[in-house]
């Protein structure tokens, strides 16, 4: 990289001011320093993508494995049920043919038989809840209605006497 000191920018700059001149340099200053934010922000962006595919391959690599795990616990998932299976079938093999001499009344049940599920009627002359009135005072719960006149009359501000 280019070492710029303080020394060396205030050569550039005198050097710039005799050859460009008094008039033009703050137009060319402004069109350099522009310049410059452009390349830097190109030079951003392209860390930013190599960041981006370093990241993207990361993460390939790490889908990968976990990929691989999954398979090899599904193999060894696949190989207990089929080892569990075997075992079952072994010891329910002798099972078999005495079931139904030694209960017959098990023979008859295949699938079970579940009750049919209804719907219970609402008695809505029930009470289904009751609150004690102590309870309704105390949380503020209104007990009664009041008709539009006796609201108007409750609620309406009280006038001095005279």
């Amino acid at each position: 990289m280019i070492d710029l000191g303080i020394s060396k920018l205030a050569l550039i700059g005198v050097v710039a001011l005799i050859v460009i001149g008094p008039e033009k340099l703050p137009r060319v200053a402004r069109t350099v320093g522009a310049l410059i934010g452009k390349a830097q922000r190109y030079v951003a962006d392209v860390r930013a993508e190599v960041n981006r595919a370093i990241e993207l391959e990361e993460l390939k690599r790490m889908k990968e494995s976990v990929e691989k795990t999954a398979r090899e616990v599904e193999a060894q998932v696949n190989d207990s049920a089929a080892a569990f299976e075997r075992e079952w079938s072994e010891v329910t093999a002798g099972l078999e043919g005495t079931t139904a001499t030694a209960h017959p009344a098990l023979s008859s049940i295949g699938t079970p038989v579940y009750p049919e599920n209804r719907r219970r009627k609402k008695n809505f002359r029930l009470k289904r809840q009751a609150v004690p009135q102590w309870y309704k005072a105390r949380a503020g719960v209104r007990t009664r209605a009041l008709s539009g006149a006796a609201r108007v009359a409750r609620y309406r501000p009280k006038t001095p006497q005279r």
